[in-house]
């Protein structure tokens, strides 16, 4: 490409003079920063995408940048820029840019002679997400162990040389000051060339059995590499000291092209690591956690390097793989007996510690259905079956908690059945002292039990002992227990069944004030059991409202004479009670004869405060005739009475319809003689004439 310059004076056509000015204008250009105007671009350009939400453009930029800055040798915002894009290329599995990322990062901690950076990014391009090659991944791991025995690493290709040059003197430094040489690294981040998995042999153990846990590495790395140390933290800190696996190895030998060994990892082969201790007995009941796992590469006579996973084990790309092998229907190769597929092997960081399985019976003897506020009993039989004494037996008895709460406030429990229980006795009974037994020995406990109200209730007894065992060479005291449930249905001693009838017997849906009515109570036995009603009694209110209450005292027939007598107290169903403003009472004889005089005085009492104005009148009957007033008016002054009499003559014998009385009220229209029939007869008994003694009366109906 030509360039023609017009100038005043000068000959620009001339060649040599063009190539003279292109080389003045190419060594100007020399001057100009051209990073910084890059990097200026880019970061507005990274601020439009973050602006309408573009992460992945956004991502991408970044990395840009980061690489411009490298190239401008300013190699702590690189990294600074760099790492922080790591995280979403990892969360989205784009192993090959991560690498590529992770490369230059590498770089940039190497020339900054940044030790912990440097050893992370190594870990991370030696792992299974790094799509380097193997003589790449050989240089690298070789570097590493330069590092952890406190050399210095060989430079990283295509770098700066007065970059390296300054590098190297750094490094010098780095070795020659004493420091802190241990790092501690969580993984938890990134993808290391170590994987970790923790898992326990079942979800919970018995306080008298070991507890145990498998620990599983499994190395990526092109060579095997040698640990010095594997350590387990819990949430208890006391059984730390009992899972560490540790063993004193020179400097040199963390590279040592070993393939056996107890702490040597061999690529693509999974170690088992197993530790087993002994819970403590206050632990019973409570999770343990595996709170982390630490596995140390190198020694204190160079560098460490700690390796900590989280809980069970994983990194920031395990739940990725986790998924992605559940999923896979690729069938996995087949391996020898000692060896297990790294996919197959699930994670348990935790387990809960239980009681010693108990070695009694507990055995509940009872009749039932339980009556209503019955002593019900209850007997409760221990047998020892374990093969030393055990001691401090407790037995705790009553109804189960977490039931409803107003079973709790009918349900009272006692070692005492010769007494009735009131409210003040408790529901559940706790820790009763029972004593200690001796292999092969029982004994018996009976519980009282008295239930206010009817319905299912679940009786809860637990039985607790010590008994003392020996676990891994470790005497302990074993707390063990033992519980059974039981449902008992309590029931009401007897149905009663109520009805209220007129003195006719007919059936009464209200009953009116002073006017006799009768209740008829039927009891009809619940009970399996015979029962002996001992005595009942009837107690009425005054004013005769709903509280009328039947009282029984009732015995459930049995071999304890001592058990005291139950009181039953029954509601009565609610009666309507009303008042009617006239009252009729009729006195006749209680039978009649053929062609004889049959005197019958009707009395009329007026109930209320008023004056009633009275219609009478008589209807007659054929089977009778009747002497005195057919149809009549009165006045009836308040709380007086008023007498009516009639002489009825029978003319045929048997049951005969009486002659009717019809009363109307003049200031109550609705009552009726429909009501007043209930209250006096309508008909009698006639005897024939000519007999000469009197058969038994037959009362009127």
């Amino acid at each position: 490409m030509g360039c023609v310059l017009s100038y005043t004076g000068f000959d620009l056509s001339d060649p040599e003079k063009e190539k003279v000015g292109i080389l003045a204008i190419q060594l100007k250009e020399r001057s100009v920063v051209h990073s910084e105007i890059i990097i200026t671009l880019l970061s507005n350009a990274v601020a439009q995408f973050k602006k309408y939400k573009c992460p992945r453009m956004k991502s991408h930029l970044m990395v840009q940048m980061g690489e411009e800055y490298y190239y401008a040798k300013d190699y702590t915002k690189a990294l600074k820029l760099l790492d922080y894009v790591m995280c979403d290329y990892r969360s989205e599995g784009w192993w090959t840019l991560l690498t590529s990322i992770l490369t230059t990062a590498l770089k940039c901690s190497y020339l900054m002679a940044q030790l912990k950076d440097y050893i992370t990014y190594s870990l991370e391009l030696l792992g299974r997400a790094s799509t380097l090659k193997d003589d790449q991944k050989s240089r690298i791991e070789k570097n590493l162990i330069n590092v952890l025995m406190n050399e210095s690493p060989d430079p990283e290709p295509d770098c700066d040389i007065l970059a390296v040059k300054t590098a190297q003197k750094l490094w010098a430094d780095r070795i020659s000051l004493a420091g802190s040489n241990v790092f501690t690294i969580g993984v938890q981040d990134f993808v290391p060339f170590v994987q970790c998995k923790a898992k326990f042999h079942a979800p919970s153990f018995h306080v008298d059995v070991p507890v145990q846990f498998d620990i599983y590495l499994k190395a990526d790395c092109p060579h095997p590499m040698r640990f010095s140390k594997l350590c387990v933290s819990f949430n208890n800190q006391d059984y730390n000291q009992f899972c560490v696996i540790e063993e004193a190895s020179k400097a040199s030998e963390v590279l040592e092209n070993l393939t056996q060994g107890k702490m040597c990892l061999v690529p693509g082969r999974t170690r088992k690591f197993l530790f087993k201790f002994v819970a403590k007995t206050e632990d019973v009941g409570k999770k343990i956690e595996i709170t982390s796992v630490d596995l140390v590469l190198g020694n204190e006579a160079g560098r460490c390097v700690v390796l900590n996973w989280q809980g069970g084990g994983g990194d920031a790309a395990s739940a990725q793989e986790a998924l992605q092998a559940s999923r896979s229907f690729r069938r996995r190769p087949k391996l020898p007996a000692s060896e297990v597929h790294w996919d197959s092997i699930s994670t348990q960081a935790s387990t809960m510690i239980i009681s010693r399985v108990p070695n009694i019976s507990v055995h509940l003897r009872h009749d039932p259905p339980a009556l209503t506020n019955e002593m019900y009993c209850l007997v409760v039989t221990v047998k020892s079956n374990e093969k030393t004494p055990v001691r401090d037996v407790k037995l705790t008895a009553g109804l189960k908690p977490g039931q409803d709460a107003n079973l709790t406030q009918k349900t009272h429990v006692t070692l005492r059945g010769t007494e009735l229980c009131d409210e003040s006795y408790p529901a559940l009974l706790t820790d009763i002292p029972l004593g200690d037994l001796h292999p092969g020995q029982q004994l018996e406990k009976t519980i009282y039990v008295r239930c206010g109200t009817v319905g299912s209730r679940m009786f809860l007894v637990y039985v607790s002992y010590l008994i003392n065992t020996t676990i891994e060479d470790k005497e302990i005291v074993c707390k063990c227990h033992k519980d059974e449930t039981v449902t008992i249905e309590t029931v009401f001693p007897f149905d009663v069944a109520v009805k209220f009838v007129s003195t006719k017997f007919e059936h009464l849906e209200r009953v009116y004030a002073d006017i006799p009515f009768l209740l008829m109570t039927d009891l009809l036995s619940a009970s399996p059991w015979a029962l002996t009603i001992i005595s009942s009694e009837l107690q009425l209110a005054p004013s005769m409202t709903p509280v009328d209450q039947l009282e029984s005292q009732v015995d459930k027939t049995s071999a304890m004479e001592d058990i005291p007598v139950i009181s039953t107290v029954i509601t009565l169903p609610h009666v309507i009670v009303e008042n009617i403003p006239l009252h009729v009472n009729a006195d006749l004889p209680s039978f009649g004869r053929v062609r004889e005089s049959l005197p019958v005085r009707y009395h009329l009492q007026n109930k209320t405060n008023l004056v009633q104005d009275v219609e009478i009148s008589v209807e007659p009957s054929d089977a009778f005739m009747f002497s005195g007033l057919k149809q009549i008016r009165l006045r009836i002054l308040p709380g007086t009475e008023q007498e009516m009499l009639y002489n009825f003559y029978p003319l045929m014998a048997g049951y005969q319809q009486l002659p009717s009385l019809n009363i109307n009220l003049l200031r109550f229209p609705h009552f009726t003689n429909q009501l007043l029939r209930r209250f006096i007869p309508t008909s009698i008994f006639v005897k024939p004439q000519g007999r000469l003694m009197d058969d038994t009366s037959i009362a009127a109906a």
